[in-house]
This record gives C-alpha cells, sequence and structure tokens, in this order.
C-alpha cells in the first residue's frame, strides 16, 4: 500500500501537534502516547498524563509492542517487531470526511499477555474507509507488567492497570480526538477475548462512566477475572519467587520478573480457570465481578452487541492447555476443583461425551460460553443488548478440523484480510471478500453509527433470541444453545 508523507494530515491536540501520512485514502497516525510511559520508577505505578509538547510530532512510525513471547496473530513481516515496556500508544485511522465521525476504540485481545493495536490483523483503515468512522487502536500494558495483579504489595503497585491503561486511552480520546475529526460524544468499544472481557470489565467499572456510548464484546473470558484476595495471594507468591524486595521490582531486569510470573500462570493452570494473569475485582476500580453486577444493574448502561464462536476452543484443544478443559483428565479435575457434586448433570448436557468434539465444547463453555450467556441475561434487563452466536467456517478451518475457532470472526470485522492470519484463514480475501465479511463489518459500523438495525431484535432472558451469523446469511434463532445454557445457569 502507497504510504504518502502528507502536510494536511497535521492533527491539533491538547497536547501538542502530530502529523500522519495517508495510505489507500485514509489518514493514519502511528505511536501517539496516551500516558507518560511506564518506565523506571512508572513500572507498576497507574498510568500519568502525558506532558505537552511544543512544535509538530511526527506520528507515522509505530510505537514498540509490550515485552511477550512469540505470537501467530503478530507474526506477519508487517508486525511490529520491537517489544518495550515504553508501549503506551494509540493508532488513529481518519477518512477523508467532513467531521465529527463517530469513534470506534479496539481494544485487542491475547489472555493479558499477547497482542498490541499496532498488529496488522487490527489494521482499522478498512472500517474508517468503508464505514465513515474514526478507529482508534490501543496497545496496553501485558503480561507482569499490566496483566499481573500486584496491587495489594502496597505504594507504587496500582491495581488492574492493563484496565487503567485502557481508561487512560479512553479518556485521551474524549480530550482529542475532534483534532482527528471524531465525536467524542459517539464512542464504541470493541474488542476480542480479553479485550472483550476488559469491554465487560469497563461495563462495570464505575470509572467507564461517560466514556464511551455503545459496547461491542467479541467472546469474552469473564474468568479471567478473579478476586482481590486470589490475586492478593499470588502476589505475596510472586515476591517469594522472584526473591526480592517489592521495593526493587522498578529495577530488576525484566527477564527476572517475567520468568517468575509465567511460572505462577503455570501453576495457577492447576486451579483451573482462574489463571494468574486477568483482571481483579473487589477494588475501587472494578467492585465487582461483571456478571454480578450485571446481576444487581451496577454497570454503565449503554447499548451492547455480545457473542460467542460455536467452536470457540478447537484451537486451544491442539496443545491441550491446562486452563482450557479440552481432555477427560482435564475435564474431571475442573469439576473436582470448582462444582464436584454438578460433573454428571452438566455433562449430561453433552449427549455425544465422551467423544472429543463434545470434550471440546466443554472447554469453550467453561471460560466463553456459559459467562457469556450469564452476562447477557443480567445486563439486558438494564440495556439494550443484542447477541450472536458466529458459525462461518473457512475451507482452511474445516480442513483442520477447526470450525468456527476462537478469534476467527477479527479479520472479517476488520476486513483484515492481508494480514499473517488473515491469508491462512482467507487466502482469496483480498480479492473476493466473503458474503460473511461484508455482512459483518456493516453490521458492527450500522451499530456504532447508531444505523436502525430491525433485522436483529434486542435480546432479552425471555426467549434469548440470537443472530446465528452463517457463511451465506444471518438468522435468529431463540436460545440455540438452551440445553448447554440451562445446564450451566446454576454455577454462574
Amino acid at each position: 500500500m502507497a504510504v504518502v508523507a502528507d502536510p494536511s494530515t497535521l492533527a491539533h491536540t491538547s497536547l501538542g501537534a502530530l502529523r500522519g501520512t495517508t495510505e489507500g485514502g485514509v489518514r493514519v497516525w502511528r505511536g501517539i502516547p496516551y500516558a507518560e510511559q511506564p518506565v523506571g520508577e512508572r513500572r507498576f505505578r497507574a498510568p500519568d498524563s502525558v506532558q505537552p509538547w511544543s512544535g509538530v510530532r511526527d506520528a507515522v512510525e509505530h510505537g514498540p509492542v509490550p515485552p511477550q513471547g512469540r505470537s501467530f496473530v503478530g507474526g506477519g513481516r508487517d508486525d511490529p517487531k520491537v517489544r518495550d515496556e515504553a508501549c503506551l500508544t494509540l493508532t488513529v485511522w481518519a477518512p477523508e470526511a467532513s467531521g465529527p465521525l463517530p469513534v470506534m476504540v479496539w481494544i485487542p485481545g491475547g489472555a493479558f499477555v499477547y497482542g498490541a493495536g499496532q498488529l496488522q490483523l487490527y489494521n482499522g483503515s478498512r472500517l474508517a474507509a468503508n464505514g465513515n468512522v474514526v478507529v482508534v487502536n490501543v496497545t496496553y500494558r501485558l503480561g507482569v507488567f499490566g496483566g499481573f495483579e500486584l496491587g495489594d504489595l502496597g505504594p507504587g503497585f496500582a491495581d488492574n492497570l492493563c484496565l487503567r491503561d485502557q481508561i487512560a486511552a479512553l479518556q485521551w480520546v474524549q480530550d482529542n480526538i475532534a483534532a482527528f475529526g471524531g465525536d467524542p460524544r459517539q464512542v464504541t468499544i470493541f474488542g476480542e477475548s480479553a479485550g472483550a472481557t476488559s469491554v465487560l470489565a469497563l461495563l462495570a467499572s464505575p470509572a467507564g462512566a461517560g466514556l464511551f456510548s455503545r459496547a461491542i464484546a467479541q467472546s469474552p473470558a469473564l474468568p479471567l477475572i478473579a478476586d482481590r484476595e486470589t490475586r492478593a495471594r499470588r502476589a505475596h507468591e510472586f515476591v517469594d519467587l522472584v526473591g526480592a524486595d517489592p521495593a526493587t521490582f522498578a529495577v530488576l531486569p525484566q527477564r527476572v520478573l517475567r520468568r517468575a510470573a509465567g511460572e505462577l500462570q503455570r501453576r495457577s493452570a492447576e486451579t483451573t480457570p482462574t489463571l494468574a494473569y486477568g483482571l481483579t475485582f473487589g477494588v475501587d476500580l472494578l467492585p465487582r465481578h461483571p456478571i454480578d453486577a450485571a446481576r444487581s444493574g451496577e454497570v454503565n448502561p449503554v447499548p451492547l452487541i455480545v457473542g460467542t464462536n460455536s467452536h470457540e476452543a478447537s484451537m486451544f484443544a491442539w496443545s491441550k492447555p491446562p486452563m482450557l478443559p479440552t481432555t477427560l483428565d482435564g475435564i474431571d479435575a475442573y469439576f473436582d476443583r470448582v462444582a464436584p457434586g454438578e460433573r454428571d448433570r452438566i455433562l449430561a448436557a453433552y449427549p455425544d461425551y465422551p467423544r472429543r468434539r463434545a470434550q471440546i465444547a466443554v472447554g469453550s463453555d467453561v471460560m466463553f460460553g456459559a459467562p457469556t450467556w450469564a452476562f447477557a441475561d443480567s445486563y439486558s434487563a438494564h440495556a439494550l443488548t443484542r447477541v450472536y452466536l458466529f458459525d462461518h467456517t473457512t475451507w482452511t478451518l474445516r480442513m483442520l478440523g477447526l470450525g468456527a475457532t476462537h478469534g476467527s470472526e477479527i479479520v472479517h470485522i476488520q476486513h483484515s484480510y492481508g494480514s499473517y492470519l488473515g491469508r491462512k484463514l482467507h487466502p482469496l480475501g483480498r480479492r473476493v471478500q466473503p458474503s460473511v465479511g461484508r455482512r459483518m463489518q456493516r453490521t458492527w459500523l450500522n451499530f456504532a453509527t447508531d444505523v436502525a438495525m430491525e433485522d436483529w431484535p434486542r435480546y432479552d432472558s425471555a426467549e434469548r433470541r440470537t443472530r446465528v451469523i452463517r457463511s451465506s446469511r444471518d438468522v435468529t434463532v431463540n436460545d440455540p444453545d438452551f440445553v448447554r445454557r440451562d445446564a450451566w445457569a446454576g454455577l454462574y
């Protein structure tokens, strides 16, 4: 794609002027800092406001991605390779159109361990061009530096750092998006997996009030949110593993901290599904688990789209990770820890059990399906809610026996068919966009731009009308997973 240095891409923000570029007719600004970089003494602190600058600052190159291991999601040659703790940046895409335009803010996923807003899989240029919206991608702290809870260690350690980073980014949007043609009164937050988990946490956080007007959560993994007491125990285990005074953590080498957190992640998998990385409730920023907050009405009641994929756990089942019970031993161990008296009753909802596909369905429902059904039932009593089930399978995924696996809907919403993962899923997608992609992107854009959606009825706990997204067309089905949903209802 042609990249043009364009003097007309000057954006005058409240902090200073930024110069971007134009790519394929869409203006783009990269590497925009939305907070002071969390290095040195700021390593484990809440994000600080960016200091203003004078002159014009170039916003052409991506900032670093957070420290993390290798991931197939960011495995393309065009994906950023530099990893550094100084990662609190945004990317903004804006069409050549007069504003103010609706804004869509993408919160990437990756189990609070992997990911970044700069990855080509999440390229927002097609959304911006096709929908006349301003797209903002957020990069936030991950792993031990953001997704690992150390808030109980005392001064110098804030809780829920990754969520605090996202809130700082949303505040930046409120203060500055008008400079890019966006309307701060029309902000839709959307994300997948850990990003969708964050979206639901923002709905339940008092600090999220007023920062967005709509929300989309694609395959949230709500078991990644644990109570403060559990997180505090692991924080002190972490101190023992590191073998150093927490007062020195700000200057310890990355590898020392990352190794200790990785070991605790491995151990925590034995207490599935509460992992070492994730969000924490029972603190001021997130007083209650999102499901409990929705049941009591203590949420920011904005219109919501939420849903899951029909074969969420199939990709994970390849490596048989202990945090997702997709084997006979893993499923037995899960029920022994969580609900020993409920095993037989719940497994009766899977008539093919113990066949392999039923084991994968159990793992899908443990992490994604059951908590999402519980949240949707409760939240829909307080705000307009639409629920979907993504059931489109590409021929490549069908050949691998994966079905509509976790994350496979992203390329259709972003139209990122040219990304590394997009080329694997849809080799011809760059030339001929599949109809499911055209439909999904248009639906997401209609929602964000407040276009009427009469063909997608609202969800409620009486009928549970759900949009099933299939390859050639979408259909509305009442409670499509009734038997499984009903079996899990008591546990959530």
